[in-house]
């Protein structure tokens, strides 16, 4: 009566199958499937499940007995810092095996093991992949933008210089345009309204034209002048 007697001998002194099952477990979270016969791959699961509970665990003893049974520290230290993300919504059941037939020259069963992995983790993959597709048109349309802005600067920095020549040239045409108008102004003759230059012609028919003096006569007047104010002297 094998009672309280778990796991399979698999014709297998202890030792032998202890170091058997570390190597099979290290190689199983390196790669993340491993090809091995039927008997094997159930023992394996069970060596597995308690290794990803421990790391699931994640406190320094449960880091110490999965390095007391895994052969690499690498591999250990990779499946303690992805457990979590990895395995965090799945209780229990956490490889599969499947069938792949038998072996050729012993016919022994075979199968292949493999760890399960949570939908999340697919879904958050699906979705990086995603993101970068969607990113390569936009950083593409982008660098077009970026282009097309450099060439316009260019053709603006070409274009400046022309443009300050041309509005040197026209600088002294402009300053000459307002003295033209305002010499045009001048000469041209000023209208009168109607009313007003009939009232000119009234205020000409008027007044009477005042009769010139003789020059002689003026100077006599002065001279007469100039005696009475000696006399009165």
């Amino acid at each position: 009566m094998r009672h309280r007697k778990v796991g399979l001998k698999l014709n297998r002194s202890q030792s032998h199958r202890n170091a058997m099952f570390r190597n099979m477990v290290t190689s199983l979270f390196k790669y993340d499937r491993i090809r091995t016969t039927g008997a094997k791959a159930k023992e394996l699961r069970r060596w597995a499940d308690h290794i990803i509970t421990l790391a699931k665990r994640g406190d320094l003893h449960a880091r110490r007995q999965a390095l007391a049974i895994m052969r690499e520290k690498d591999v250990v230290h990779k499946l303690f810092e992805n457990a979590v993300e990895r395995f965090g919504d799945i209780s229990g059941g956490y490889t599969r095996v499947v069938k792949l037939g038998t072996r050729p020259g012993d016919a022994a069963p075979v199968a292949l093991v493999e760890l399960v992995v949570s939908q999340d983790t697919k879904k958050k993959k699906t979705k990086k992949k995603k993101s970068k597709a969607a990113a390569a048109p936009k950083k593409a349309a982008a660098d077009k933008k970026t282009a097309a802005k450099a060439k316009k600067s260019e053709e603006k920095t070409a274009e400046a210089p022309a443009k300050e020549e041309a509005a040197e040239e026209e600088k002294p045409a402009a300053k000459a345009a307002p003295k033209k108008k305002a010499e045009a102004k001048e000469k041209k003759p000023v209208k009168k309204k109607p009313a007003e230059a009939k009232g000119e012609e009234k205020s000409k028919k008027e007044t009477p034209a005042v009769p010139e003096e003789p020059a002689a006569e003026v100077k006599e007047a002065d001279a007469d002048s100039q005696k009475t104010a000696k006399d009165d002297e």
